[in-house]
């Protein structure tokens, strides 16, 4: 097996690890995943890794479940530096005004990822929001969204974060998604990184 291959099955366990881990609350596996200065971006929250677990902690005492399921992925390897694409969809259920609804959202997990000392760790996850959808649990019921509220986040995203602030996270409105200036940034952003870059 050729160096970057391995490299590639190393990075593919740690990102498969990150969704097992974290949907089983197992923080302290979880944060073996980044390395000491790793940062997460996400919908609800934007910040250093050890801020991310301790927020996941808090959300999952008051019954919060966020799930990730994965697909395929795609990792480039430079050197000491990679960035990994995966394909997920995101799944979370709460109340939206009084009615239990399930909220899934396609993407991918768009990932920096580093070798220091041998050792392969997330530097920074940056999720891209593609497409998602907002439905009541119970299939005779219907519930209404406030259109203000709606229109605040990108399409990619919109149901997702607003379910979100229903149970009291402030959705960031400017994340990237299937196209536009955000998610050009990113893919230039991980190239620069390939390349040796931040």
């Amino acid at each position: 097996m050729s160096a970057d291959a391995d490299s590639r099955r190393v990075i593919r366990e740690l990102v498969e690890s990150w969704a097992v881990w974290r949907a089983a609350g197992y923080w302290e596996r979880l944060r073996t995943v980044w390395h000491d200065d790793g940062r997460m971006m996400a919908t609800w929250f934007q910040g250093s890794a050890d801020g991310f677990i301790e927020a996941n902690r808090q959300g999952w005492a008051r019954g919060v479940r966020i799930l990730h399921f994965l697909g395929g992925s795609s990792i480039d390897v430079a050197g000491e530096r990679a960035v990994s694409q995966t394909k997920m969809t995101i799944s979370q259920r709460a109340e939206v005004h009084g009615i239990v609804c399930d909220v899934v959202c396609t993407g991918r997990f768009y990932d920096f990822f580093e070798r220091r000392d041998g050792r392969w760790g997330l530097v920074l996850r940056q999720p891209i929001y593609e497409k998602d959808r907002l439905d009541p649990v119970d299939p005779s019921v219907t519930v209404q969204l406030d259109a203000d509220l709606l229109a605040r986040f990108p399409e990619g995203y919109r149901h997702l974060a607003y379910l979100q602030t229903q149970v009291g996270y402030e959705g960031k409105p400017d994340m990237p998604g299937l196209e536009g200036r955000e998610v050009d940034e990113l893919y230039a952003r991980g190239a620069g990184w390939l390349r040796g870059a931040l």
